[in-house]
Parts: structure tokens; C-alpha cells; sequence
């Protein structure tokens, strides 16, 4: 299931990440800000009990979240970047990571480094700026499964097509939350129109 994320604010700071003049400060400014939106919207569904509590007036019964732990698993180097919303935001947040390094000639990825929390009964978020083949979010989730995690979802900034289709066709289960969906790939696996390359925008690199 895709889900593309609506809303004004998010369509101005794409495209303020999409200009190539904004500087690595505000381009990490305005990427933490859009993982924010992202995260709350791949979590609407989060469970939520009732509460009693005491107003300055009476007292009332609202409701919070249930004890459902959250699982963010980071695909390195730029998916980091997208880790501290949830941090900031969720009560009880746990953090992996997954090392995948993209070979930019045959754009396949190679594993390079993995750690991980305990994932069985945990909402699990795999997180990556940009979903462009589609080759590292799918194996990074089958990381994910191979550890536990059941059903996760894919959190990414910018997706082409070619990549929602592939992790669509090899984890039918798990659901992809993105900022916008592009119009294809080049010739070289680039995402277009894209942003370029997250990371080294993102770090000045």
C-alpha cells in the first residue's frame, strides 16, 4: 500500500529541498521537518487507551497511546537523518541500523553493517530519504523480517515509481509512507526530477 503524504507545507519544503542552492543548515532543517510530518502520518493508527485526568476545571477522560513499543530502523547513511523526529515525538522509541551501500555503477546494494533491537511485537519503520530502484528498501526490510519484524513500513522522503513497485512486489505486507512520488528513474538509477543525492546534500559531502 502506498500512501503519499497531502498537505501544503509538505509540497513548499520539497520543493525548497529540491533547489539546488539551499545549503546543507536549511536542507537539514527542512528535511527534519518533513520525516516529522511523515511520521505522524505513517502513525495515525497507533493504538490509544482512555485516560482520566484533572483539568484546571473538572475532570475529563482523553485518551494516549497505548504501549505499543516503536521500532525505527535506519538505513545508513542519509536514513540517520530521519531518526530524531521520531525520537522527539514517540514516548518509547527504540533504534537499528542497516548498512547498505549502493554500487553506483550497477546500482545494487551491498550489506555492509547491521544492528538491531529486538523487533517481535514492535511497530517497526524502516526509514530512507529516497526510494529509487527500490533494491536496498527491500532488502533492508528483509533484514527486518529475518530479525522479527512483521509487517513494516517504509518511511521515505521522495520515491520514483520503478522503487514503490519493487518493495510493492517482494513485501506485498508492507506499507511505503512518502513525501511525493516522482516521475521515473534515469539512466542511471537518479530519481527525477529528484533533489540529487540526500546524503551529501544533506552533509555538505
Amino acid at each position: 500500500m502506498l500512501s503519499v503524504l497531502k498537505h501544503p507545507l509538505a509540497d513548499h519544503v520539497v520543493t525548497h529541498l529540491r533547489d539546488k542552492t539551499t545549503k546543507p543548515a536549511t536542507f537539514r532543517t527542512l528535511a527534519y521537518q518533513l520525516t516529522l510530518m511523515l511520521a505522524i502520518d505513517a502513525t495515525r493508527d497507533l493504538e490509544t487507551e482512555p485516560k482520566a485526568v484533572e483539568t484546571p476545571l473538572e475532570a475529563t477522560t482523553g485518551r494516549v497511546l497505548a504501549h505499543e513499543p516503536i521500532v525505527v530502523v535506519a538505513i545508513l547513511r542519509a536514513g540517520v537523518s530521519m531518526v530524531q523526529p521520531f525520537l522527539d515525538v514517540f514516548p518509547d522509541v527504540s533504534v537499528g541500523y542497516v548498512g547498505l551501500e549502493r554500487d553506483h555503477a550497477t546500482a545494487v546494494a551491498r550489506s555492509y553493517y547491521k544492528k538491531l533491537p529486538p523487533l517481535a511485537g514492535r511497530r517497526v519503520f524502516v526509514v530512507d530519504p529516497m526510494l529509487a530502484t527500490g533494491g536496498s528498501a527491500a532488502q533492508a526490510i528483509d533484514v527486518v523480517k529475518q530479525a522479527g519484524g512483521a509487517a513494516p513500513r517504509l518511511v521515505c522522503i521522495i520515491a520514483a515509481p520503478e522503487g514503490v513497485e519493487t518493495v510493492s512486489r517482494r513485501h506485498p505486507d508492507a506499507s511505503i509512507h512518502v513525501a511525493v512520488l516522482d516521475r521515473a528513474l534515469n539512466e542511471r538509477k537518479y530519481i527525477l526530477p529528484g533533489l540529487g543525492d540526500f546524503g551529501d546534500r544533506l552533509y555538505g559531502t
